[in-house]
């Protein structure tokens, strides 16, 4: 199974993706904050990143180019999930590194399928 790192200090926000992504086969590892999310992602070095914006320390944007220039792999997928959702705040987030951004309240029966499209991997 592959290993997924979700960034995200909201425990409800964090224990829902969870929850959606083991159900697709996932193994899930967590952090809870931009440091501690780049560090995880250097050492694990996981298939693809789900990375809230809004983060205690360094936000995700900057964790997000932080990762991009790491000894981790540059070309690890990494999604924004926000409840940003102010003009501008998309594009902020790709420039930043991301390949995908999703808005919360995130819908648990088709958030796969959005995350897989960003990921380039075919639903099963």
């Amino acid at each position: 199974m592959k290993k997924v790192l979700v960034i995200e200090d909201n425990a409800d926000n964090l224990r829902l993706i969870t929850y959606v992504l083991k159900r697709a086969g996932y193994v899930v590892i967590s952090a809870v904050s931009g440091e501690e999310g780049v560090e995880v992602a250097i050492r694990e070095r996981p298939f693809f990143i789900i990375m809230d914006i809004q983060l205690p320390g360094i936000n995700g944007l900057e964790a997000a180019r932080m990762i991009r220039v790491s000894e981790a792999d540059g070309s690890i997928p990494i999604i924004a999930l926000t409840s940003f959702a102010q003009r501008g705040d998309r594009e902020k987030a790709l420039e930043a590194g991301c390949n995908g951004y999703i808005e919360k309240p995130i819908d648990p029966l088709t958030i796969m399928a959005k995350i897989h499209q960003y990921i380039g991997v075919s639903p099963t």
